[in-house]
């Protein structure tokens, strides 16, 4: 799909905007009570930044970036009819040690002419990345590469929860996890805060790194991205994690 430098540069800035100031998607009657409708706040939000572009125009686009409104299903996560659809497995559950939980998202990320899309597996009770991948299309095989890149380093996880995107129901994703013995769950419509985690390592990336650097081409994204990462997972510590690193918490709680 072809899009012009000035379609381009719109979903840079609707990525910026999306990525830092997370209440423009959060949903209706959210503690923080903010406005509910995505699409509608960052149009009228643009025009401050000197970006003009309706509504249905953003909304059109934000599909396509798999950045709708976390109270819908964003693009990434449009489902294929055919596939099976697996209950809900954490609710009530604690989560307290390393490869219980894992989880999975996808993110996009936007090139001078075009964009990527980033997959990656967290660890849910440490935060660690375990693996990611890059790819210039939806296509599953690049969620299952990072699969099987985290199973073969850290062995299975006992539950992996996704949201019910095509890439995670899949035949492809679904009979790894089946043939490691992980147990699937998946969020249902309205578990908005279920990616939570990994949600916030987005908009960490995104701000520290992906709009900190000039993303030339697929060689200096990934380059950047794995700096990143590798930064975040040994030296990063994060609070919940009682100041230890993902890396010190994965290892340590083994």
């Amino acid at each position: 799909m072809g899009f012009s430098a000035e379609t381009l540069e719109l979903m840079r800035q609707i990525d910026r905007v999306f990525t830092k100031y997370p209440f423009f998607h959060w949903p209706a009657g959210d503690c923080m009570q903010s406005p509910r409708g995505g699409s509608r706040q960052i149009a009228a939000y643009l025009p401050r930044k000197g970006y003009h572009a309706g509504r249905h125009r953003i909304r059109r686009l934000m599909k396509v970036m798999g950045l709708e409104a976390i109270y819908k299903r964003p693009n990434t996560s449009k489902k294929h009819l055919e596939n099976r659809i697996y209950p809900y497995l954490l609710r009530g559950m604690p989560i307290t040690r390393a490869n219980q939980v894992w989880c999975a998202d996808i993110t996009y990320i936007p090139m001078p002419r075009g964009f990527l899309y980033l997959v990656a597996i967290m660890d849910w009770a440490t935060r660690k990345v375990l693996s990611w991948r890059l790819s210039n299309t939806m296509d599953a095989s690049f969620c299952k590469e990072a699969l099987d890149d985290a199973i073969a380093k850290y062995g299975p996880s006992e539950i992996m929860n996704t949201d019910q995107g095509s890439q995670f129901t899949g035949s492809a994703w679904i009979t790894t996890l089946t043939e490691a013995g992980v147990k699937i769950s998946m969020d249902g419509r309205s578990r908005y805060l279920d990616n939570i985690f990994i949600e916030r390592l987005w908009r960490s990336l995104k701000q520290e790194a992906v709009y900190f650097h000039e993303l030339t081409d697929g060689f200096v994204a990934k380059r950047v991205i794995n700096e990143w990462i590798t930064f975040y997972n040994t030296d990063r510590p994060h609070t919940a994690l009682e100041k230890r690193t993902p890396d010190e918490a994965y290892f340590g709680g083994k």
